[in-house]
């Protein structure tokens, strides 16, 4: 059975305490992972803070960078290991994993080493009250020991979009991949050792939050930073331990994002573009689309082109061509997402398709799967349109003026990303004025530069990464005044 430990100052780490891994496409055991005490975690904190003192804290930025591209190479060259891993753990489709995951977890290291590389910093050159100059300029110092709290949904990806970043940067970091997806980070373990990345620039403690892993570390107070992806609730635990000592977090959390068609829209572009949006991952995406207004005269022809792509989506394991639709990360994740179903039907939602679970054949059925699901019908007070489901899954609503369509897109507390289908420039370029998020698409979705600031609006998260945003949060700016 496959071992999964902790990687702690360039060593895995056994522990005595272990908790199974199971495969969401029929619940088997994938292994089993170690996890992390106090005494572990502090371990890792530890080898951080030498690290920074060490090689590490001393190695120039062309010589980091150099590091940072050989990460990346070492990934793409083990693609198909990553690519096992990830989807072991996820359930996730090949085609997905192989297309999004592993290349942009991979990417995430070139990315930002390249921005670190070239970013400047500002200079000015006054005058002094006794009549000379004084030259002013500022230096970017590592923030430290940056802690890395991780989701399942996406566990390459994510992680690595902040790891990438912290290490160009230059601090030292201590990941917690979820409990539900501890494979990839682990096995990042291996690709630092094998290209020479100093041993505790990067370490990994496996666990749960309260009580074990993510407590230990958030509150440890040789933590500089934290950055999490994941809910709300968890971020503003999170945040309470961040608040003894000060010290700053990075938040992307919950959603609730709305889909809006306008009747100008191109039709079958905005139908595929809900139906990816609405279903990609099996709905276990943050910027994913669980709330979709479209406008009344092309109403109830969206509903019936967006049923038919629902009911078209192929359901099954990873391996079979052409599936689109794998399972749940887990059975506590599907019985959240069966309890939203039920709730729906006894509001009185109108089930356009699903609302249960499929029929799977042999050891499949074991699995954590549930049906592509679409409701009408209810109120915009229902709980079904309020609060964050994380599944396969969307209620449909019509709208008549822009004026509306604003009102209801910005009628929650969340605030991360809405996507407007429409050929109207003017109508698109309002939308994106006024709806209250971080991120807006016209006429797509999930597209993205790396370059660009990524984070929400209210609820939904605290700061922004992504391009020389990542700097504000992974760096902190001294500035210098010289005297001429």
């Amino acid at each position: 059975m496959h071992q999964y430990l902790n990687f702690i100052n360039g060593e895995f780490v056994a522990t005595g305490k272990t908790f199974e891994n199971h495969a969401p496409v029929d619940n088997r055991v994938l292994g089993l992972v170690h996890e992390a005490g106090e005494r572990e975690v502090d371990a890792a904190v530890g080898a951080a803070r030498a690290a920074l003192k060490g090689d590490w804290g001393r190695m120039s930025v062309v010589k980091r960078v150099e590091l940072l591209y050989a990460v990346a190479d070492e990934i793409n060259r083990r693609f198909d290991d990553f690519l096992q891993a990830e989807v072991a753990d996820t359930g996730k489709p090949l085609s997905l994993a192989s297309h999004i995951d592993i290349p942009r977890g991979a990417a995430n290291f070139k990315v930002f080493a390249d921005i670190v590389k070239n970013v400047p910093t500002e200079s000015f050159e006054m005058a002094t009250p006794d009549g000379g100059t004084a030259l002013s300029y500022a230096l970017r110092s590592p923030l430290g020991v940056v802690a890395v709290v991780c989701p399942w949904n996406l566990p390459l990806l994510l992680m690595t979009w902040k790891v990438g970043p912290a290490l160009a940067c230059g601090n030292t970091v201590i990941v917690k991949p979820s409990e539900e997806t501890p494979a990839t980070a682990t096995l990042l373990g291996e690709v630092m050792n094998a290209v020479g990345v100093p041993k505790g620039v990067y370490n990994v403690v496996h666990g749960f939050g309260p009580g074990s892993a993510g407590e230990f570390l958030t509150r440890h107070p040789g933590v500089n930073g934290i950055t999490f992806t994941g809910e709300t609730r968890t971020g503003e635990a999170i945040m309470a331990a961040a608040a003894k000592g000060v010290r700053p977090v990075s938040f992307e959390l919950g959603g609730k994002n709305a889909g809006i068609v306008f009747a100008d829209a191109d039709f079958d572009k905005a139908v595929a573009g809900i139906t990816r949006s609405a279903f990609e991952n099996c709905g276990q995406v943050c910027l994913g689309t669980e709330r979709v207004y479209v406008q009344r005269p092309i109403f109830d022809r969206f509903v019936q082109a967006l049923k038919e792509k629902a009911q078209a989506l192929k359901v099954g394991p990873s391996e079979e061509p052409g599936v689109g639709l794998g399972p749940l990360i887990s059975a506590e994740h599907r019985a959240k997402v069966l309890g939203y179903y039920e709730k729906a039907k006894a509001e009185g939602a109108t089930v356009v398709t699903g609302g249960g679970v499929p029929d799977m054949p042999g050891a499949l059925a074991q699995g954590h799967w549930v049906q592509p699901t679409l409701w009408t019908g209810l109120p915009e007070s229902s709980p079904i349109v309020r609060e964050e489901i994380f599944g396969p899954c969307c209620h449909i609503a019509p709208f008549d003026t822009v004026d509306e369509a604003i009102a209801l897109a910005n009628a929650t507390h969340y605030g991360l990303a809405t996507t407007v289908w429409t050929q109207n420039l003017a109508t698109a370029h309002r939308m994106a004025r006024e709806v209250e998020v971080g991120l807006c698409w016209i006429n797509s979705w999930f597209l993205r530069d790396l370059r660009t600031a990524f984070g929400g609006a209210k609820a939904s998260g605290i700061g922004r990464e992504g391009g020389v945003h990542s700097l504000e949060f992974y760096t902190e700016l001294r500035n210098v005044m010289v005297k001429l």
